[in-house]
């Protein structure tokens, strides 16, 4: 799982972020000042930091410094400062995105989704996020919109070939031998073709019309980016 630590002094915000992030899965460390934001980075494993640049103690772009002499992880600035001067001197502290307030909470939590991907903290080898779709492969367990997902053996192995092999189109004869279970019981296409239709029903928004397993006709399947 993901840990987000958002550095915002304005604590409606922290926690409006805090609740929003938090339904897509990812788990969330507030801090509401420089130092705070120090402690809790030094303290805790986080995989992105949401910092605000005017924090009432130190300004948020010295807790960057301190954080980027220190680590690659991802940064995302939040801040009112929107010309391109303080834009510019936040990429050159080493942020990976910023974001002027006020914002949509959708394009932030796309954004997110994407800093977490190219850095490596949404896509693993233990966590994938893409869109409002959060699979967290070492414990098995898959949240869409922040709901846990009820996923059987199977289907989970499915996903996971899909999503891990997503720029390859899977041949049904593949996609048998991943679901081929630990004791050798045999697989057949029909339970492949029910098994891609139950996990359709759970992870699409319309199953009629998949946008995630998509199917190569006479082929197989991939995983539809």
């Amino acid at each position: 799982m993901a840990t987000i630590m958002i550095v915002e002094d304005d604590r409606l915000l922290n926690e409006g972020l805090a609740y929003s992030l938090g339904e897509d899965g990812y788990e969330i460390m507030a801090a509401y000042s420089y130092e705070e934001g120090l402690s809790v980075f030094r303290s805790q494993e986080v995989h992105l930091v949401l910092l605000d640049v005017n924090l009432p103690d130190r300004p948020g772009t010295e807790l960057c410094e301190k954080i980027r002499s220190a680590s690659d992880v991802p940064i995302i600035f939040l801040t009112a400062n929107d010309t391109e001067k303080d834009m510019v001197l936040g990429f050159k502290l080493g942020a990976d995105d910023y974001m002027a307030k006020p914002f949509s909470m959708a394009v932030l939590r796309e954004r997110v989704r994407a800093v977490l991907r190219r850095g490596g903290g949404g896509e693993s080898g233990s966590l994938f996020a893409y869109q409002d779709l959060t699979i967290h492969y070492d414990k098995m367990k898959v949240f869409k919109g922040g709901q846990e997902l009820k996923l059987t053996t199977n289907e989970f192995k499915l996903l996971a070939a899909l999503t891990q092999n997503r720029s390859q189109v899977l041949t049904r004869e593949l996609l048998l031998e991943k679901l081929w279970d630990s004791e050798g019981s045999f697989v057949d296409e029909n339970t492949l073709s029910v098994t891609i239709k139950r996990l359709r029903s759970k992870i699409e928004n319309d199953p009629k019309r998949p946008a995630f397993v998509k199917t190569v006709f006479g082929i197989g399947y991939t995983w539809g980016e």
